[in-house]
């Protein structure tokens, strides 16, 4: 989206000249392209699980939700100049009116639904960490509705602008604009009139639009710092107590999760947070960015959000292919989780520092099964051990303990017997 600008600014108002049009052309379609292949990687493994008659949980469907309206979007920006009247005049212009109608109307429409579906990831991650939902509770309480108002919010916006024209080119694309041209009821030849669009409704609209942005933003900065606290004070009670193992397992799948939700994050900020803000400087007239700046924050990374969420979706797969086997690159990890089919004879596999501790324990996770029944931890006195304090024996200790004076290879509650024989004895008398 952005401001109206008038007639005489519009042919290379986004650039210096036909040569920076070319190579902000180019940057935008590699990106675009980029962005279309990893929303179809997510899309076909998505998909890949419903046709095995699994079951997908509502991470999956968000990030597929995600995935299909970033496709729609990158797929506009790809197109680019190509479906742009070719009155405009600028680099491979070749369409007309309908065609810029139609780039609007996707542009919009996919633009807003990544906008809503990134928030609703957001949203899922936060509620499975913090307020210790599962996967089931959240189907059950919200994701129909996510849905619902995600959608709808996306073909409201991309609607509205069709009943007043305001689909326009701007800098090589179409989307929300107004047109201006000199007034013919005037003899004031300085002055400009509205020839195509509404103004009120183009201001309101991007004033919505970024205003979503800033507020995906904000909640996602928020939602990680919440979950990094959540996860900290874990850390802490960690520490302190000797926990049993689905405690300790269940505090190390959320470090991973917050993991994910960091680089999400991250995504969010390089495609969008730089974005918006240099926008906001723009339209503000208090800054003039530097030309390289503006193609790779404006034109690179804005349709590199699927790109990105393709690496952190497929990141606990990899690490877990570099566990299976030491000594693989990242890369190389990605490339055989990518394309399992194809054998890469001129791999080779070198271990660097850091990756092999990365990838310890990294197995993929299992965002169904957490906080589910069977993986929640028990946080009665009995699953905790003070230190430096001789635990009382518990019952179901003493139980396992009798057992092992027949079968010392006996396990209670999924952990070895904290007592020994001979201290048993010694309480039971």
């Amino acid at each position: 989206m952005s401001l109206p600008l008038t007639l005489d600014q519009r042919e290379f108002s986004c650039r210096a000249g036909p040569r920076e049009e070319l190579v902000g052309e180019i940057i935008q379609k590699i990106s675009a392209s980029l962005s279309i292949l990893g929303s179809v990687y997510i899309v076909a493994d998505v998909v890949r699980k419903l046709r095995n008659g699994k079951k997908t949980d509502p991470y999956q469907r968000i990030i597929l939700g995600l995935s299909i309206f970033d496709i729609l979007f990158s797929f506009i920006l790809f197109l680019g100049t190509w479906i742009t009247p070719e009155e405009t005049g600028w680099l491979m212009a070749v369409g007309n009116t309908s065609s810029c109608t139609v780039q609007g109307f996707f542009h919009i429409f996919g633009w807003v639904g990544e906008i809503g579906y990134q928030m609703a990831l957001t949203l899922n991650i936060l509620v499975l960490i913090v307020f210790e939902w599962n996967q089931e509770k959240f189907a059950k309480k919200v994701e129909k509705q996510l849905h619902i108002i995600i959608i709808a919010l996306a073909l409201t916006m991309a609607i509205i602008p069709l009943f007043f024209q305001n689909y326009n080119p701007r800098c090589g694309n179409c989307t929300i604009e107004v047109i201006f041209d000199e007034c013919n009821s005037t003899d004031d030849e300085e002055e400009l009139c509205v020839v195509r669009g509404n103004l009120t409704v183009a201001n309101v609209l991007f004033f919505i639009g970024f205003s979503m942005v800033f507020i995906m933003l904000i909640f996602g900065t928020v939602a990680m710092v919440w979950v990094y606290v959540h996860v900290r004070r874990q850390e802490t009670k960690t520490k302190r107590y000797n926990f049993r193992g689905v405690q300790r397992d269940n505090h190390r799948e959320s470090k991973r999760i917050r993991k994910i939700l960091l680089l999400y994050t991250i995504s969010l900020y390089l495609c969008w947070g730089i974005f918006a803000a240099m926008v906001a400087l723009e339209s503000l007239g208090s800054i003039q960015i530097v030309y390289g700046i503006r193609v790779v924050f404006k034109e690179a990374f804005p349709p590199l959000l699927g790109f990105f969420n393709m690496l952190v979706y497929f990141l606990p797969k990899c690490l877990k292919y570099q566990q299976d086997h030491p000594g693989t690159w990242l890369m190389i990890a990605y490339f055989h989780v990518l394309c399992p089919s194809v054998n890469c004879t001129y791999c080779i596999s070198k271990t660097r520092s850091g990756e092999k501790e990365d990838a310890v324990g990294a197995s993929g996770i299992n965002f169904a099964t957490f906080n589910t029944p069977n993986n929640l931890p028990q946080t009665s006195a009995k699953n905790i051990l003070k230190p430096n304090v001789h635990p009382n024996v518990q019952e179901e200790d003493v139980e396992c303990a009798s057992e092992m004076n027949s079968s010392k290879s006996k396990v209670c509650n999924e952990e070895p017997c904290l007592v020994e024989n001979s201290e048993v004895q010694q309480n039971n008398q």
